[in-house]
């Protein structure tokens, strides 16, 4: 968790690094690698800094993020599994959920995250594309909701609920961003296919 001087700006580079992940993820795989590593590590390692703690917070936002830069680019060459592998956890999620509710068995999680790394290695240009559409999807999201004033992602952060980095199942009472991050993640897998993951003649 930022703190609030901070916030508005982080959510601007959110919005701005989902939107080229959604839209063009394949074609700049390295650097969305790189700009996903610096958000998730900035994020993980500021929230563990304490509230009044502003430069604790904000050394930790930078060096996490650097280290998320590093870690990602040296996992550049597995970067197409992992991403593969974290389709299938959603599948497995979103699939249970839908015939069952609740939370999927360990097993059957294993299994199509196995699955989907596997998948990966296979159709590598579609699961870069999928993959990068729908987590830039979710990332314009949260920055939209940030940008707008929504200070119920940054209050999810501090408390611990799992949905700001996880979009399944959904934040309480947030249905909608389901619907929204599917159809912006569906946009932009269509304009990475038809546009600019297209393959040159």
């Amino acid at each position: 968790m930022l703190p609030l001087s901070y916030e508005l700006p982080f959510a601007i580079l959110l919005v701005l690094g989902g939107a080229l992940s959604c839209l063009a993820g394949y074609r700049l795989f390295k650097i969305v690698l790189a700009i996903f590593g610096f958000f998730l590590g900035a994020l993980l390692v500021s929230s563990t800094m304490g509230l009044s703690n502003t430069t604790g917070m904000i050394t930790g936002a930078i060096v996490g993020g650097i280290v998320g830069v590093l870690i990602l680019a040296f996992a550049y060459f597995i970067g197409n599994a992992l991403v593969g592998a974290g389709i299938g956890a959603a599948v497995a999620h979103i699939g249970w959920g839908v015939m069952r509710g609740g939370d999927p068995p360990v097993v059957l999680v294993i299994v199509l995250t196995i699955a989907g790394a596997l998948a990966a290695l296979v159709l590598r240009r579609y699961v870069i594309i999928v993959g990068t559409a729908f987590g830039g999807a979710w990332t314009v999201i949260l920055g939209a909701l940030a940008i707008a004033g929504d200070r119920s992602a940054m209050q999810a952060a501090a408390g611990g609920d799992v949905w700001i980095l996880y979009p399944i199942p959904p934040a309480p009472g947030r249905g909608w961003m389901t619907i929204a991050w599917t159809v912006l993640g569906l946009v932009g897998t269509a304009v990475q296919l038809a546009v600019t993951a297209k393959k040159k003649k």
